[in-house]
């Protein structure tokens, strides 16, 4: 028997989303590495303690920049499916 196309879903559909979510603690901890690195190559470089802090601020500036970033993604994406027939009726917009 041949399964109709549309509705099948692909063989890797969970294990690729589950690494698009798995990818955003990634770059929580890399974006920090970076800055903690930036930093102390600074510090050592220049001689300077503060710049070490510098660095993780902007390793931490950058972590919540991703985590806005990925809000803003599913934020789109809810509200894409919201605007689906099926849910219609679930948001309110169903006047019976």
């Amino acid at each position: 028997m041949q399964e109709n196309s549309e509705t099948k879903e692909p063989k890797y559909k969970k294990t690729v989303e589950g690494l698009d979510q798995l990818s955003l603690g990634i770059s929580i901890g890399v974006a920090i590495l970076i800055g903690v690195g930036l930093g102390f190559g600074m510090k050592a470089l220049f001689g300077q303690p503060w710049l070490l802090w510098l660095g993780v601020f902007w390793g931490v500036g950058a972590a919540v920049n991703n985590i806005y970033r990925a809000y803003k993604k599913q934020k789109a994406e809810l509200d894409e499916l919201a605007k689906d027939p099926k849910y219609q009726r679930m948001n309110g917009s169903d006047n019976s």
